[in-house]
């Protein structure tokens, strides 16, 4: 899969493709049937598929105070489409400038200048330019005039409802996890590298792994039974905790993991947490000598949890 960051880095080589736009957030089972149907049309005119996504997201460029809370970083993304096959990546910057861009000018300088669309693949309620000017119907005309056909995306559904990065939100915002997994084709996880932290865990004698969130609003918070990936062939069990880490005066949001029975220096080293069960909300104990026994606790419980449901 390639990956192009920025308009300035397209060149003639990557003109020529069917597209589909969008946040694509969780990229969850609705995103891999739209890129399965853009892969599809593309096959059928001999020309590459291509998402085209932007950074940071529209409403985290609009709202920075009150973002979205985030279900996949980039890096993310980029795993989970790689994953489906996809041929390439276009990841748009999102500034004032890219904001300010008429509806007419997106579709001249992204779709025709920038990829020569020969299709495109998006929601027919897909809204577009400054002030969301262009719309599905502006996108047929220009097509029209342009030589790209425009299709509606597939509309994926899940017990009733339409699966959505919205829905999935809601979802680990209910401590569903299940739900999460189900709407996304996966456990919900997290990915990062593996960073120094305070030691506190260390000094406690439950050491942990600390990931960087990089996300300016985390859809989980609280203590959970987990998976990690990326440190052996096998899942390792663990105990997370995504907080602020109240009973020290934290104030930063911070993904801690303590992987039951493993020792090692793993300092840089990327690793996945997948979220099986929320054991509890984060609490703010008087002293650092009740809240090591209350992150026994939590071991012991995760560990109960983690074994009776065989993972």
């Amino acid at each position: 899969m390639e990956f192009i960051r920025g308009l300035h880095n397209l060149r003639a080589r990557h003109r020529g493709c069917v597209a589909t736009i969008g946040n694509f957030d969780g990229v969850h089972l609705g995103h891999a049937a739209v890129i399965r149907q853009t892969q599809a049309r593309a096959a059928a005119l001999g020309v590459p598929d291509t998402v085209v996504l932007f950074e940071p997201q529209p409403q985290e460029f609009f709202k920075p105070q009150s973002p979205l809370p985030r279900l996949t970083r980039l890096y993310e993304k980029l795993v989970a489409m790689q994953a489906l096959g996809v041929s390439r990546v276009v990841c748009l910057t999102f500034d004032d400038d890219f904001a300010a861009l008429s509806a007419e000018g997106f579709v001249e300088r992204v779709l025709h200048r920038g990829l020569g669309s020969k299709g495109l693949v998006v929601g027919d309620d897909f809204r577009f330019g400054a002030g969301r000017r262009g719309d599905f119907a502006m996108l047929q005309n220009a097509g029209a005039r342009m030589g790209f056909g425009v299709e509606p995306m597939a509309t994926v559904s899940h017990r009733g409802g339409r699966v959505s990065s919205t829905r999935i939100r809601a979802c680990l915002a209910a401590d569903d996890m299940v739900g999460a997994a189900a709407l996304l084709g996966r456990p919900y996880a997290m990915s990062g590298r593996v960073v120094h932290g305070d030691k506190l865990g260390r000094a406690l004698g439950m050491p942990t792994l600390n990931l960087p969130l990089r996300r300016r609003a985390s859809p989980l918070q609280g203590i959970f039974a987990v998976e990690v990936r990326g440190l052996g062939p096998h899942a390792r069990a663990g105990v997370a905790s995504i907080g602020r880490r109240p009973t020290v005066n934290g104030t930063d949001m911070r993904l801690e993991v303590h992987v039951f029975d493993f020792t090692g220096d793993i300092y840089g080293k990327r690793v996945w947490v997948e979220f099986k069960h929320k054991l509890r909300d984060e609490l703010k104990f008087d002293t650092l000598a009740e809240l090591r026994v209350q992150m026994q606790r939590d071991a012991e419980a995760a560990r109960a949890w983690l074994k009776a449901s065989g993972t």
